[in-house]
């Protein structure tokens, strides 16, 4: 086997480990990987390629804990929408999705993060009616064409959403109960064995890792989620899911097992190391203590959780209770954009309109900290991702010091939560080869791109139009339903205000 090339990056204001301090230091890569740190000037190999990073602010690449790549369609879609307004909408949003749209959709995800400073991501990733191999083998390839990093996970449910809450089917009107009735997933052993060869010969474990995602708890019964910890557990994968995402589903959960659903799913064996859930909002401090000490993770997502009014999950509750904390944008569907230094800030604010104890307050490095390191350990990238520090691969942003966001310079970890914005982002590298170099994407064509998807949104909004004109029809009566069910009162509260 050839020798590794090398490359040295000088000059650049370097972010490094986990002490979060910045320094001017030379960065020595060995192929896809940081071999030293020194002063500037630092000896190296005689042919090592050297890159100018003067006037350039140099931290480890942001890592997106939880989205979905089906959802860079949707951005800008919906406006006053609950958790269950948006699954009631499902039923056309992923709708008629050609192989082509499937492979679009998730290059225009990769773009966007890579563009914002991303450089892997935790994808729940959704067909309808049910993933598919060829899909996932699609979606798969866009990631790795586009050079980023992701684990991806095939999500599916097992039962209709409008039979799993007590009452809601009996209160749609006739007409709509019938129309639903169409919405009936299939078996579980189905989907399952729609990903059984994918999960068992995608994963190459270096740029594309594969888990499983049973999508919420809600939708799926014991037998798919048991089914799905003992497949993960005999590949050595991971599991991703929503959990107790609204407090609609919090009282649903407590009303279907007679506790809490991270109770349950402790009580089936699901939780573990490799477990991670998606938003965590109406967790007490018994089930973060639980949460904690199964080492599972959890994957914060302020913006959403904002949008869709969901609530303000206990970031720093979950920090004391030992709980590894990944931050995520979620899906474009349901917060947008893919944007991970706004999801830092959005951490960050969020916790501070949580009470008046500065104290109990996030600092801007357990933003950066969760976005980097956290991040990588939910998927599965613990100890290679999240640091530039030797031994870690070389995903790096490069960020023009020359920027307005950068004048002045001040604490550097402060301005790159609460002040970067991606506005910045002037190169980006993955495994010590750039995809984003001087503001443009390296292997994506972004002006074909942009063709390719408006020429599918075009088709889409025609083949979709009876599905929108039904869902618009639901939403009266699920979004009428809910609201009652989520006036019920509950043990704990994370609005920010409740009437």
């Amino acid at each position: 086997m050839a020798d590794k090339a090398w490359t040295i990056i000088r000059g650049g204001l370097v972010l490094r480990g986990a002490e979060c301090q910045a320094e001017f230091l030379d960065v020595l890569l060995e192929g896809d990987t940081i071999a030293a740190l020194g002063p500037p000037g630092m000896a190296a190999p005689a042919d090592a390629k050297p890159i100018d990073a003067s006037d350039r602010l140099l931290h480890a690449g942001l890592i997106n804990a939880h989205t979905h790549g089906y959802g860079s369609y949707t951005k800008g879609v919906g406006d006053r929408w609950t958790l269950e307004l948006l699954l009631t909408a499902g039923s056309w949003l992923n709708a008629d999705r050609t192989l082509a749209d499937k492979a679009l959709s998730a290059s225009l995800n990769a773009a966007e993060m890579l563009l914002k400073g991303c450089t892997a991501c935790y994808d729940l990733y959704a067909e309808a009616p049910v993933p598919t191999s060829e899909g996932m083998q699609a979606v798969a390839q866009a990631y790795r064409a586009a050079g980023m990093r992701a684990t991806l996970a095939p999500m599916a449910g097992n039962q209709s959403f409008y039979e799993t809450i007590p009452g809601l089917l009996q209160a749609l009107p006739t007409d709509l109960r019938a129309a639903v009735e169409r919405f009936r997933p299939q078996d579980y052993r189905g989907i399952l064995s729609q990903v059984d060869a994918f999960l068992r010969t995608q994963g190459d474990g270096d740029r594309i890792k594969v888990a499983l995602a049973p999508t919420i708890p809600l939708v799926c019964s014991d037998d798919y989620l048991t089914a799905c910890r003992d497949v993960a557990a005999d590949l050595g994968i991971g599991i991703h899911t929503h959990i107790a995402e609204s407090k609609v589903q919090a009282l649903v959960y407590q009303e279907r097992y007679g506790r809490s659903v991270v109770a349950h799913l402790d009580a089936l064996g699901m939780l573990n190391p490799d477990f991670v859930l998606a938003h965590a909002i109406w967790l007490d401090d018994t089930d973060m203590r639980i949460v904690g000490e199964r080492g599972a993770s959890i994957a914060h997502n302020p913006g959403c959780n904002m949008k869709l009014g969901s609530g303000i999950a206990d970031f720093r509750a979950m920090l004391d209770h030992g709980i590894n904390v990944g931050i995520g944008t979620d899906g474009s569907t349901s917060s947008d954009n893919q944007n991970m230094y706004e999801a830092q800030r959005l951490a960050s604010l969020a916790s501070k309109v949580r009470g008046p104890d500065y104290e109990n307050w996030i600092s801007t490095r357990d933003a950066f900290q969760a976005a980097t390191e956290g991040s990588a350990r939910c998927l599965g990238f613990g100890g290679r991702l999240g640091r530039i520090d030797p031994g870690y691969k070389a995903d790096i942003v490069f960020l023009d010091l020359a920027h307005i966001n950068w004048i002045p310079r001040n604490d550097v970890v402060n301005q790159i939560v609460h002040v970067e914005d991606g506005a910045a982002v002037q190169d980006v590298m993955v495994g010590g080869e750039f995809v984003v170099r001087r503001r443009r994407l390296v292997h994506v064509d972004l002006a074909a791109l942009r063709i390719e998807v408006e020429r599918a949104q075009e088709r889409l909004l025609a083949s979709t139009a009876e599905r929108r004109e039904l869902a618009g029809k639901l939403a009266q009566a699920v979004g009428a339903f809910c609201l009652c069910l989520a006036e019920r009162p509950y043990h704990i509260n994370r609005w920010a205000a409740y009437r």
